[in-house]
């Protein structure tokens, strides 16, 4: 399993490595040495690809959280990774008896897919990554194009991949193909990122209805929803805190984020506002004001345990959140900045559960008065409620892995 990214993206990967071993099958994590001993902890087996300090030097780095330069930083350590991921994996495969499950964008596991012929599968974990002629996903909060002709749809993508995504990253990706004697691709995240044996959503249809277009090998199978749950508790201070007083609103802007300094110190001044309890998690301590007694901080702790004793849910858009939200049945306000938050913060207002408030806009006074409306709104807590009942009631890491298992076959 080779997931890329923040803990958001390799918290799925651990749950479905946690189930497959379960299940009797020798599962090997290959990802960023920030998650070794969460990946240890789980029983899995891990090899590291980029160091710690590497991962510190990126999630600092205040582009990564702008809607166009973030993805330049993204890219950027996807194409200084290639070789070494390659590397990583070949380290461990064993012919016959390995079967790949990719992140979106680990491209060097599509590589040795294709090197290999390997049986694999490409996990997505949000609708965004998903292109059509049909629905789009919301480029920004609210705004897609799915109106428009299809002419004009697939002028937009053929645009996005020849000025944004393909001078970012296909000249490193078709200079390591040379070197193992593979063809040159374009358009990268329009066909070639998904694998052809089997791509996987981890999202219920609910919450990314599949458009007719969509890939053929693609299967649905639901939130996956595990955060360290079974390795991390509620901590006593933290314990203390939810007892002796009202439920809390949790503001988190994803574990990340290391330059939300303005989101916390609006946090702050919308509970104040509101006359309400904050709970603000990050492991970024210089990020934070100083906090009054009505307002605790935690550095971690699992939101599948602590959203049931809260009354609503502030954060970054990012999908696990999002899904952890919606399990939980608590109102979300999301302040989304790039990737896919937009459309993840988009389907929660569709679904009745969201509103958002963009960065520039994110200031005490505004995120009291949404959270003020969402709280105070009925629609909003049956909306909460429905889709509740749907995310426990899905079995999604049962399915996924009865999906790898057929590529095992």
């Amino acid at each position: 399993m080779t997931p890329v990214g923040s803990a958001g993206d390799v918290h799925p990967f651990v749950g479905l490595g946690r189930a497959l071993r379960a299940r009797g099958h020798e599962v090997v994590i290959v990802t960023g040495e920030t998650f070794e001993t969460l990946v240890r902890r789980a029983g899995l087996s891990f090899h590291a690809t980029h160091s710690v300090e590497e991962f510190d030097r990126i999630s600092k780095d205040p582009d990564l959280w702008h809607p166009r330069r973030g993805l330049r930083v993204v890219l950027g350590q996807v194409a200084s990774a290639l070789q070494l991921g390659y590397e990583r994996i070949n380290d461990v495969y064993e012919p016959g008896r390995t079967v790949l499950v990719g992140h979106s964008i680990s491209f060097f596991t599509r590589i040795f897919e294709e090197k290999h012929n390997v049986p694999a599968a490409t996990v997505h974990l949000a609708p965004s990554i998903f292109r059509s002629d049909h629905v789009q996903p919301a480029i920004a909060p609210g705004f897609h194009i799915s109106r428009a002709p299809r002419w004009t749809k697939r002028s937009f993508w053929w645009a996005i991949d020849r000025v944004l995504i393909d001078p970012l990253i296909a000249p490193h990706l078709n200079r390591f193909r040379h070197e193992l004697g593979l063809p040159p691709v374009t358009r990268v995240m329009r066909d070639w990122m998904h694998s052809p044996r089997r791509i996987i959503g981890l999202f219920p249809e609910w919450f990314g209805p599949p458009q007719p277009d969509w890939p053929a090998a693609l299967r649905l199978t639901g939130f996956p929803l595990y955060d360290e749950s079974d390795q991390q508790q509620i901590s006593p201070r933290l314990g203390q805190f939810l007892d002796k007083g009202t439920p809390p609103i949790v503001f988190t802007p994803g574990s990340a984020h290391q330059a939300a300094g303005a989101f916390f110190r609006a946090a702050v001044d919308a509970c104040d506002h509101l006359g309400r309890r904050g709970l603000l998690l990050t492991r970024h301590v210089e990020q934070l004001p100083e906090l009054p007694a009505s307002v605790h901080h935690e550095p971690y702790a699992p939101l599948s345990l602590v959203l049931p004793r809260c009354t609503a849910l502030v954060h970054h858009g990012g999908i696990g959140t999002s899904a952890q939200g919606l399990a939980a049945g608590v109102p979300q306000l999301t302040m989304p900045m790039g990737f896919d938050q937009p459309d993840n913060a988009t389907r929660l207002f569709r679904l009745g559960v969201g509103r958002w408030v963009m960065p520039s806009r994110f200031r005490g006074k505004t995120v009291a008065a949404a959270l003020g409306e969402l709280l105070d709104d009925p629609r909003v807590a049956a909306a909460c409620a429905r889709w509740s009942t749907q995310v426990k009631t899905s079995a999604a890491i049962d399915r996924t892995c009865d999906l790898l298992e057929e590529r095992a076959i």
